[in-house]
């Protein structure tokens, strides 16, 4: 089943069939230049009102909005509150997205952009769950949407599950229980949880401003990266020895290893949120046993 929000009886009555061929006229029109001008964003979400939702149409207009959305942003690829408040005012007139285009330009920027809000993240799947919890069903397109959402790199903590996020998991499986779901959502549902509480992330993205200063021309300093950060501010022995004879490549793994192994451990705060999710019913679910399973493979048998 394809995803799509607005794909209620009698909703495109009035919208019009685009073929594929208009779609590539379209296309050749757009890219003539080889850009896509703000005037042409606008045009191609007026038009998403008004055509029948195809996937040769789905692909131009998502393909057309990121190249416009990250080519604007600056530093490019970093997509910032301007553009997803330029983003969410186009899509978001009656507090729903109202196509399958627009949910899908939101997840393709999330997995193509060097950095986006967390805000974009949350509205696309805001909607999603609204749409689950309307039919109580997770169906394929649905469930891969959602996966796509909660690991896309692009965020605040890149391909990692927010408490949030997690919680959501549960009010979807609390709302779908015993529904004709789709095969891959007990195995979203596993997973999701699963990182949310073991998965470790050391990497965080560069702040904006950080990335605008790494772009620029690089000037040689003649003095040398040791004397030139001395005379800036004091440096430590660390930094002093790790200019002169390079990173300890053993301490820096060893250090990794102990980060990864203290975020596996499921602590006693997340093990106290997991039975309050859990217990919420007072009954031990097909898809919560399936995690309490996952967990003890890992050497968690508390639950």
């Amino acid at each position: 089943m394809t995803f799509d929000p607005s794909a209620q009886p009698g909703t495109f009555e009035d919208r019009k069939p685009i073929s594929a061929g208009e779609v590539l006229k379209l296309r050749a029109e757009v890219w003539s230049d080889g850009s896509v001008s703000p005037q042409e964003a606008d045009r191609l979400f007026e038009l998403n009102k008004t055509v029948a939702p195809s996937s040769e149409w789905t692909d131009f207009f998502v393909e057309a909005l990121c190249e416009f959305i990250l080519s604007r942003s600056e530093p490019r690829g970093y997509v910032g509150a301007s553009e997803t408040d330029w983003l969410i005012t186009h899509i978001d007139n009656d507090g729903r997205i109202n196509t399958r285009a627009e949910l899908e330009l939101i997840v393709k920027l999330l997995e193509h952009a060097d950095y986006a809000p967390e805000s974009l993240r949350k509205f696309a799947l805001h909607d999603l769950e609204q749409s689950v919890l309307a039919r109580k069903c997770v169906d394929d397109c649905e469930a891969a949407l959602i996966r796509r959402l909660i690991f896309a790199p692009a965020g605040d903590v890149p391909a990692m599950v927010s408490g949030a996020e997690a919680e959501m998991l549960f009010r979807l499986k609390d709302a779908t229980l015993g529904a004709d779901n789709s095969p891959q959502w007990k195995k979203l549902f596993v997973q999701g949880v699963a990182n949310h509480l073991m998965a470790h992330q050391a990497y965080v993205p560069a702040s904006r401003e950080e990335e605008l200063r790494l772009e620029q021309p690089y000037k040689a300093d003649p003095f040398g990266h040791v004397v030139s950060r001395l005379g800036r501010d004091v440096a430590s022995a660390h930094e002093i020895e790790e200019s002169l004879f390079g990173e300890n490549q053993d301490e820096r793994i060893a250090a990794f290893d102990r980060a990864v192994a203290a975020d596996a451990a499921v602590t006693p705060g997340e093990s106290d949120w997991l039975k309050r999710l859990f217990e919420k019913d007072g009954v031990r679910d097909e898809l919560e046993q399936a995690l309490v399973d996952a967990l003890a493979e890992d050497g968690i048998r508390s639950f």
